[in-house]
């Protein structure tokens, strides 16, 4: 390129940017809010946070799966058995005689789906109260919280609701305390783990 070529595009670069500064505050074609809002935000993004919560409880929920399917044949059980399990509370009895196919296929999804749903809670408590706690006070909060949603889980919702709906108790029955216990401690720490990869770091825009 010649010197005469790149002086002409330095300035009609420079013309460029002068049309745009003196355009700076108005947006005609996308009113008032477009200008209200700027892009990325500069504050809290919920919407970023939701899908994230919902991409890490998913990831969360495949480890505690894979772990357990890793787990269970040492222990003399089908790697899938957490899902046949997990199946009965919509399904009843029935779902414990259930074979490979497209109905454990749906009962793996199933247990993404609720993984990806409690992500997004754990995700915000976390950006909201833990956001510049610690790496040991986060693990801390997450067996905690792993602990606690257990217990819940299992001996203060399925204890009752399962027998009520379904005349029986399969999944507080046939799911050992610890295998319940470090199922759900797999998904709290994982997401404890990889809590710093969703967070959000809201633009600093120079003031005019």
């Amino acid at each position: 390129m010649d010197e005469a070529t790149r002086r002409r595009l330095i300035e009609n670069h420079r013309i460029a940017i002068g049309e745009l500064e003196s355009h700076r505050g108005s947006s005609p074609s996308l009113g008032e809010d477009a200008v209200a809002k700027p892009w990325p935000p500069t504050d809290f993004y919920l919407l970023w946070h939701v899908v994230i919560g919902m991409m890490l409880g998913t990831g969360a929920a495949l480890v505690s799966l894979l772990a357990n399917m890793l787990g269970a044949p040492l222990f003399g059980r089908e790697p899938l058995q957490l899902i046949r399990v997990y199946l009965t509370f919509p399904m009843g009895a029935e779902a414990l005689q259930a074979e490979r196919g497209l109905l454990l296929f749906v009962g793996c999804a199933l247990y993404l789906a609720t993984g990806a749903v409690l992500g997004v809670f754990f995700h915000l408590f976390w950006m909201a109260r833990l956001r510049h706690a610690s790496m040991g006070h986060r693990f801390l909060m997450a067996t905690l919280a792993g602990l606690g949603l257990w217990i819940f889980n299992f001996y203060l919702l399925l204890s009752w609701l399962q027998p009520v709906l379904l005349d029986g108790n399969w999944i507080v029955e046939m799911v050992p305390w610890w295998v319940g216990a470090l199922t759900h401690l797999a998904f709290t720490w994982t997401l404890a783990a990889f809590e710093v990869w969703g967070r959000f770091e809201p633009s600093h825009r120079p003031s005019d």
